[in-house]
């Protein structure tokens, strides 16, 4: 690294911030997917910081967005609500540490399409990390097909590796995705075309959740945002 070169601690840190945050949001989002199913449990969520997103990137009096960037936001969240579904569905019938950690698959494919769509180079110290977090994949794996579980829960393993796919190719659209746009402006419209693409399915999978809800959709929101502000920065 040149000596005028930024020092990457400060982003990895951010970065490592912003995934304690997503995962501090899964606790709330499994309960919640559980009692009201995964497709409610991302549309309000995701419908909750359109709302809390947009004040915050509107009151900024932005400038619009060209085209080619409201393109890229609608295609990535195309993907980011395949994930979630899949994501959350799986995380309500598998215990969520071992969820999180099938996912962990999701960087692994993230560094070799990266080295595919974006040109970076991969060393072979991330190559030796890819290939330990996959052997773990694999123990977790082996466990379930040669335990006694549900075939529910074999679904749900299969259901985590989709949204891992999903999630790597997330990655790489937000690498590109933040050289053309602030954060804010990423969580805003992230929020609202997911909420968008979900509301396609309203007319037969909507439900209103009790008012209880409510603290746990919003807190879900609010994480979920501050997590997508922190990766996107």
């Amino acid at each position: 690294m040149r000596p005028d070169s930024p020092s990457p601690v400060i982003p990895f840190l951010i970065a490592c911030a912003g995934i304690a945050t997503y995962s501090a949001m899964d606790v709330l989002m499994k309960g919640l997917s559980i009692d009201i199913g995964a497709y409610n449990a991302v549309l309000w969520r995701t419908g909750a910081g359109t709302l809390l997103s947009g004040l915050l990137y509107f009151a900024s009096r932005p400038k619009w967005p060209g085209r080619a960037t409201l393109r890229i936001h609608a295609w990535r969240s195309l993907f980011v609500a395949g994930m979630a579904l899949c994501f959350f569905w799986a995380l309500a019938r598998l215990p969520i540490a071992e969820a999180i950690a099938l996912a962990f698959v999701a960087p692994l494919m993230a560094l070799y399409m990266a080295a595919i769509f974006l040109g970076e180079k991969i060393g072979p110290r991330s190559i030796a990390a890819s290939l330990l977090g996959l052997v773990g994949v694999i123990v977790i794996v082996a466990g379930k097909l040669g335990g006694d579980y549900s075939d529910e829960a074999l679904w749900a393993v299969g259901a985590v590796f989709l949204s891992a796919i999903f999630y790597a190719y997330n990655l790489i659209l937000a690498r590109r995705q933040a050289k053309m746009a602030e954060p804010m402006e990423i969580a805003f419209f992230q929020n609202f075309f997911v909420t968008a693409i979900l509301a396609l399915g309203a007319p037969w999978f909507l439900a209103v959740p009790a008012a209880e809800q409510a603290p746990n959709i919003v807190g879900a929101a609010i994480l979920a945002t501050t997590s997508l502000l922190l990766l996107s920065w």
